[in-house]
């Protein structure tokens, strides 16, 4: 285990933190919740039937001790939930309605979350993206003054640790969301212990272009000083000039970055997507993530290719952000 994790373990180990698995079945999910439940990190709880559950964890051969098992289907407390659920939709479920929709694991999941039974959720390893993410916008919702979730990465090699956003979510962000990017993901690399200071990137640093696409982001700088005086940012600006000390004296001379930022906020999708996934290949860092920012409780969504690996680290990422 890396040191960036080794960080989150300390944090997390001293807490008792619940996070909620709803995919119980997948051997993944299965072996990754023992693991954890094992080596005292948190306490798992899967979702399915629990027959069935503990069936396949004897075929697994894997201890679920200290693992919870919920089975929708006999919930004790199921009226309650779906009167929780009637209200956070305001109307827009009846009671029947809802009752059927929490025998889904990602609605049941979600609400045991809404409801203070867990700290978080990590789900996707059998689901699409949009499974995961619909419920927590429509139930857990984002946080006060943020108007959309994103997705960042943590690019790491060996004492190097860079924030990387948003490479999963925001197709074609504005400057406000923009902004709230770059300010939540500053709070993001602060929990991996990275003092941030935000580039926010176009292909213009200080004028040496004019477009919509250099204002959008002019723009966004602005916002972020309104919603964080405190923070360090600074754009727009090139990556070099954002990088390396060097080109930041002679392109930004008096950027509060020195070129020595660790937050990235990348002006599309497409130019994060493809900028991690460089950065990542040709730089031999390892991209962890993609982690879901911009919620009122954690919920994380994994890849469908996800190795057993992947729940691990995502569930101790999950169990930190719930701190």
């Amino acid at each position: 285990m890396s040191d960036l994790f080794k960080i989150l373990e300390e944090k997390i180990s001293k807490e008792n933190v619940k996070i909620v698995f709803p995919e119980g079945l997948d051997e993944r999910i299965l072996a990754a919740a023992a693991r954890l439940a094992n080596e005292k990190l948190l306490t798992p709880i899967l979702i399915g039937d629990i027959e069935e559950i503990q069936q396949k964890a004897d075929q697994l051969k894997v201890s679920l001790e200290s693992v919870e098992l919920y089975d929708p289907k006999k919930y004790p407390d199921m009226d309650k939930m779906i009167a929780a659920f009637v209200e956070v939709r305001k109307g827009k479920v009846t009671e029947e309605q809802a009752r059927q929709i929490l025998l889904d694991g990602n609605y049941f999941g979600t609400m045991l979350v809404h409801l203070n039974d867990a700290h978080g959720m990590v789900s996707g390893a059998a689901h699409s993206t949009a499974d995961t993410v619909r419920p927590a916008l429509q139930i857990i919702k984002t946080k006060p003054g943020i108007q959309k979730t994103s997705g960042v990465f943590i690019m790491v090699r060996g004492e190097e640790k860079y924030v990387f956003a948003d490479c999963a979510i925001n197709i074609s962000p504005d400057s406000q969301d923009l902004a709230e990017i770059a300010v939540e993901s500053a709070k993001t690399g602060q929990m991996f212990d990275i003092e941030p200071r935000v580039a926010l990137l176009s292909f213009s640093t200080k004028g040496s272009a004019v477009s919509p696409e250099t204002e959008k982001v002019v723009k966004a700088v602005q916002l972020v000083h309104e919603m964080d005086p405190q923070l360090v940012v600074d754009g727009e600006i090139q990556f070099d000039a954002a990088f390396i000390p060097a080109v930041a004296k002679s392109k930004a001379p008096n950027s509060p970055l020195h070129g020595n930022a660790n937050v990235f906020v990348f002006p599309s999708l497409e130019a994060g997507n493809i900028g991690y996934k460089m950065v990542q290949r040709l730089g031999n860092f390892e991209a962890v993530g993609p982690i879901l920012q911009g919620l009122n409780r954690p919920v994380n969504d994994l890849s469908r290719g996800c190795s057993e690996e992947d729940v691990y680290k995502l569930a101790i990422i999950t169990a930190a952000q719930s701190l």
